[in-house]
Parts: C-alpha cells; sequence; structure tokens
C-alpha cells in the first residue's frame, strides 16, 4: 500500500478541527485508512542515516498514512482533506468541470507518427489563475512522484509533465528524434545537453537513473516542443529548465505521455482534479485538443462522470445489515459516491466521479457503503454453514516429520526459494537446461535468479556460513521445489521435497542412510522390492563416482543419497567430505 506523508498541523488546518492522535487514527481507520506512523522528517534522517546527518532537520510532526493502492485520489493532502471532510458531512462532493478558454482557441498538443514505436499516447490539459504557495507547490510535486510509483508503474505506463505556461507558446507538437538531433537544458542544470549526453549524466542520478532503461535503447526518444522550438520536455525523463513551475506561476500546462492511454487519462484527471481548487474558479480545468497522427482530435482531460444502478438488497446482502434504501443512499454520498433513490423497487442510482477510478464493479460500490456504515457497526452473525477445519495432508505430514528428523540430532534449516542459477547448476555439475528450472523475468539480484529445484544448494550455504561451528554439522530442510510442468495452468507446479547432509572429517555415508531408513520406518514403508523401498546405484555428476544411490518406492524413484563430489564441495567454499539424501515426499501421502 503507498504511504502519504502529510504534516500534521496543516492536515488539521485544512480538516478545519485539531485530533488527538488517538481520534485521528480512529477517523482514518472509520474512512478504510490506517495511520502507520507518527514521526518527523528529523527522526527519520536520524533513524535511516544517523544523529550527525538529521542536525538541522525539521522537528515538523508527519502523520504516515497508509493508502489503498487503487485510491489515486487520496494520493496527496488536497485529496485526503476533501475526501475526509466529505465523509464527516462537512462538505458537500465538488463538482469538477472543463470549461472552454475564456479567449482564443483552446491549447493544442499535436503528435506525429514517429512517436507510435516509444510513446504512442499523449494528453493534456491547463490549470489556468492557479495560485501556489510552499506547501501547495510541494503537494504538487509529491503527487506527480507518488503517481509515478503507482499508476504510473515507474514511469514506463505514464509520464507526468508539468509547465509554466507563461514561459511557452503553443501549439505544442510532441514528437521522437535521434538522442544527437535532441539539445535543451535540462530541469535544475546549468547548461545544454544532447539527450545522448542526459543518458550519460543522469547514470548516476540516485533519482533518475531507474527511467533510464525505458528509452535508452530505442534509435527515437520522444521529446515535447513548443511553437518556437523550446523543449518542454523529455519525457519519461526529464522536463526542461525553460518551463519549471515556480510559487509565482499562474497558469500550469500538464501534459501526460503515455504507452497506456486509459492510464493516461486517469493520471490527468487526478492531477487537475486534485489542484483545480486553488485556481481562481475552483474545480473547473481548461480543457486542452489533442491532434493524432491520422488527423483525429480530442479534447481532454475528460473528467467523465457516470452513472450505476444497483439495489439496496445487493447491498445489505453483501455487507450483511438491514437499512433502508434511502440510508444506503446517504451512506454512498458520504464516500463522494453521489447517490438518489430512483423509487423504482429498492434500486439506487451511483454516480461516479472522474476522481474514483478505482469503481468498476457495483461490489467496489456495495465496500464503499460497508466502510461509511462502518466495519465495527456490522452486527456478528452465526454463520450458515459448519464446516470442520482440517489441515492440509501434506503439512500435517510435514510437520510430523519434522518433529521426529529432529529428535534424530538434525537441526531444521529454512532457506529462500529462490537461489542463482549458478546454485542449482554448475556448481552441482549440471546444465542449467537439464534443471527445469523456472526463471524471474527481471531479478533484482543475481542471488535471486531463478525458483529452486533443490533443497541441495541452500543447505549447503547455510554449511558454508556455518563452518567454524563444531563437527559434526547435521542439517535438514523440508520445503517446496519448484518445477516447470506443461500440464499445469501455470505452466509449473510446486513439489514438498526433504532434503538431509552431513559434514564432517569423514563422509558419514551410513549416518545419512540411517537417516534414509529412520524416515521411512516413520512413513511406515517396508525395506523390501516391490511395494517397499530400496535403493540401487546411480550416476549424478553432483555425487562422487560409485557412491550414489537412487531411492525407489514402490518401483518408482523419488530421489538420491549419496557422498557430494569434492568438485560441487569446494564450488561452496566447504572443506570437508559430505554426504545428503533429498527425495520427494508427496507419493507418501
Amino acid at each position: 500500500m503507498p504511504t502519504v506523508g502529510v504534516k500534521r498541523d496543516l492536515l488539521f488546518k485544512a480538516l478545519g478541527k485539531t485530533y488527538t492522535d488517538e481520534e485521528f487514527d480512529e477517523l482514518c481507520f472509520e474512512y478504510g485508512l490506517e495511520l502507520d506512523e507518527i514521526t518527523s522528517e528529523k527522526e527519520i534522517i536520524s533513524r535511516e542515516q544517523g544523529d550527525s546527518k538529521a542536525s538541522g532537520a525539521s522537528d515538523v510532526i508527519l502523520y504516515k498514512i497508509d493508502v489503498p493502492a487503487n485510491r489515486y485520489d487520496l494520493l496527496c493532502l488536497e485529496g485526503l482533506v476533501r475526501g475526509l471532510q466529505v465523509f464527516k458531512n462537512k462538505l458537500e462532493a465538488p463538482r469538477y468541470r472543463r470549461v472552454s478558454p475564456l479567449s482564443g482557441e483552446p491549447q493544442k498538443l499535436i503528435i506525429t507518427e514517429e512517436t507510435v514505436a516509444v510513446r504512442p499516447h499523449a494528453v493534456a490539459a491547463v490549470l489556468r489563475n492557479i495560485t501556489f504557495t510552499q506547501e501547495r507547490y510541494d503537494s504538487f510535486i509529491e503527487l506527480q512522484e507518488k503517481l509515478h510509483q503507482n499508476i504510473c508503474r515507474k514511469r514506463s505506463l505514464v509520464a507526468i509533465g508539468t509547465h509554466d505556461l507563461d514561459t511557452v507558446s503553443g501549439p505544442f507538437t510532441y514528437t521522437a528524434k535521434p538522442p544527437a538531433e535532441i539539445s535543451f537544458k535540462p530541469l535544475n542544470q546549468t547548461k545544454e545537453y544532447t539527450a545522448t549526453q542526459l543518458m550519460s549524466l543522469y547514470k548516476t542520478d540516485s533519482h533518475l537513473r531507474h527511467y533510464l532503461h525505458i528509452i535508452e535503447d530505442k534509435p527515437l526518444y520522444p521529446v515535447i516542443y513548443d511553437s518556437n522550438g523550446i523543449v518542454l520536455s523529455m519525457p519519461p525523463i526529464i522536463n526542461g529548465d525553460h518551463s519549471k513551475i515556480t510559487l509565482k506561476t499562474k497558469n500550469v500546462f500538464v501534459e501526460c505521455t503515455a504507452t497506456d492511454l486509459t492510464k493516461a487519462k486517469i493520471v490527468l484527471d487526478m492531477m487537475v482534479t486534485m489542484f483545480s481548487e486553488y485556481c481562481s474558479q475552483p474545480f473547473t480545468v481548461e480543457e486542452a485538443e489533442v491532434v493524432y497522427p491520422d488527423g483525429k482530435t480530442c479534447k481532454y482531460p475528460e473528467l467523465a462522470y457516470r452513472k450505476e444502478k444497483l439495489s439496496s438488497d445487493f447491498v445489505n446482502r453483501k455487507v450483511g445489515i438491514n437499512e433502508s434504501t434511502e440510508t444506503i443512499a446517504r451512506l454512498l454520498t458520504k464516500m463522494c459516491l453521489r447517490s438518489e433513490v430512483t423509487g423504482v423497487g429498492d434500486e439506487i442510482e451511483v454516480e461516479i466521479p472522474p476522481t474514483r477510478s478505482d469503481v468498476i464493479h457495483a461490489c467496489d460500490i456495495m465496500e464503499d457503503a460497508a466502510m461509511a456504515y462502518g466495519f465495527n457497526n456490522i452486527p456478528y452473525t452465526t454463520p450458515r454453514t459448519y464446516t470442520v477445519a482440517n489441515q492440509f495432508p501434506l503439512n500435517k505430514l510435514t510437520e510430523l516429520l519434522r518433529q521426529d528428523l529432529a529428535a534424530a540430532g538434525f537441526t531444521e534449516a529454512l532457506n529462500f526459494a529462490l537461489c542463482s542459477t549458478e546454485d542449482i547448476s554448475d556448481k552441482l555439475g549440471k546444465k542449467i537446461s537439464e534443471t527445469r528450472a523456472v526463471h524471474i523475468a527481471n531479478p533484482k539480484t543475481v542471488e535471486f535468479q531463478v525458483a529452486r529445484t533443490t533443497l541441495l544448494p541452500g543447505l549447503l550455504k547455510t554449511l558454508a556460513a556455518n563452518r567454524k561451528m563444531p563437527l559434526p554439522l547435521k542439517l535438514f530442510e523440508i520445503s517446496d521445489v519448484v518445477l516447470k510442468d506443461d500440464t499445469k495452468d501455470v505452466g509449473a507446479r510446486n513439489s514438498r521435497r526433504f532434503c538431509a547432509v552431513y559434514y564432517n572429517k569423514s563422509p558419514g555415508f551410513e549416518v545419512i542412510h540411517g537417516l534414509l531408513d529412520r524416515t521411512m520406518q516413520l512413513l511406515e514403508v517396508k525395506s523390501q522390492r516391490g511395494d517397499g523401498y530400496h535403493i540401487q546405484a546411480a550416476e549424478d555428476s553432483t555425487f562422487f563416482p560409485g557412491r550414489c544411490a537412487e531411492i525407489f518406492v514402490g518401483g518408482k524413484s523419488v530421489g538420491r543419497l549419496g557422498v557430494l563430489h569434492p568438485d560441487v564441495i569446494t564450488r561452496f567454499e566447504l572443506t570437508m567430505p559430505c554426504s545428503a539424501v533429498e527425495m520427494d515426499i508427496e507419493p507418501f501421502l
């Protein structure tokens, strides 16, 4: 869930009431939010970087509030205050309007066909006669950043650009050019750079380097010019310094470039609805015209209101309450969903404002009604269906085995389900193509590239981390591995495995063999061919030649045991012999 940080005093001033911390925590809970932390800028810096760095930082109290990931309208102070005031019946939900400019044509954003291969969509709007203070400006910038991290998926889907309209002149052109042909002075820089130079410059920037990959491999980079050839922005990386917004800015041109047009419309609606309250005509947004390569024109922002119908019976049944149609309509209105009773049976007509893109289905409306009613106020009822819970058989078997293996003198380890490709292939003397491993598409570290196909590497790494402990080291793990399986709808399946290792000055194969016998005794499987279990000599590159056996149960192979190959031991930075057993326990259910 996204966390919004707001200054407590500023929040209370906007709400028109001072709350104690406990009272505000309760208000947040009633509205479906959570007051996560009460802190200050100084405390945060002190905790993260030390007391020396925190000197001079602000002591102003900050409320960190957890907001549902799909409630983009609550990601800034303005939206949060508006929502809470409507909820407390101190304010009517505002009506957002798109207006034409008082004089002249609307601002135009012309999209050229070169953008199709990079970021094909763009939308725009104008906030006219807006008044900024330092707090409003900070909130304006922070909302952009929150949207970038959330719905914009780190600018890969949508990138927002905001510009001082009085410093540039339309019509604006959104095009794409080779990086060497784009040259401008980027935000907060003192000289001009080409796009190629900017990519090198920002590779070391802690903030912007995370967005470079979006376009750096493209032959053309997207760029927005005004009618005089001044660069407004090079989305999704950086805006131009020429059109940057200051506290004196009165007219703001907002543009969003995107790979997903629906997301772009939502983001534009959020930006303008949240800050249009500071315009000379509150909650009005001046339209802008977008001209597509095929000549088609569209006016934005859409600020679309739509109406949905549902019955009060549906809400009552789903929530578990018994309220009148009029009461439910009032509850929904408290959640910024203006509702009216139609008079046709128990039907309610609900108006969805442009700020509530999270409302997709009648269930979303029902959830808001439950929130407004108060989750704590919903009466407890006895379930109509009586069931008796049972432990999942595989987990029950796992727990029973764990207890007895620990009683046999082995220590349980719990390792990561992800590992490096090297751990399950090269280090074990195998090829990665033989492992049927599920690969992570965008691994963050080398240590987490694939889902493990065997428990052995994790235990060997645990041994390596505990080499200084007294010998012998006896470890076991019972956990899932992940294997590719074309018969499953997701293309892979989990398999519950048991693995144990014995590490000492001698290999101790007899110890591991004894543990296998004890495990089979616990599983009530006799040592005999046919319907029992037996071991049979096998060859495996992970094990020492002639020191490996395959485990058969009921004529089917379920695992292997043996003395590990010296090369495997040294690759895991171990220095002494080690024997191991690994088998599948699912056949024993």
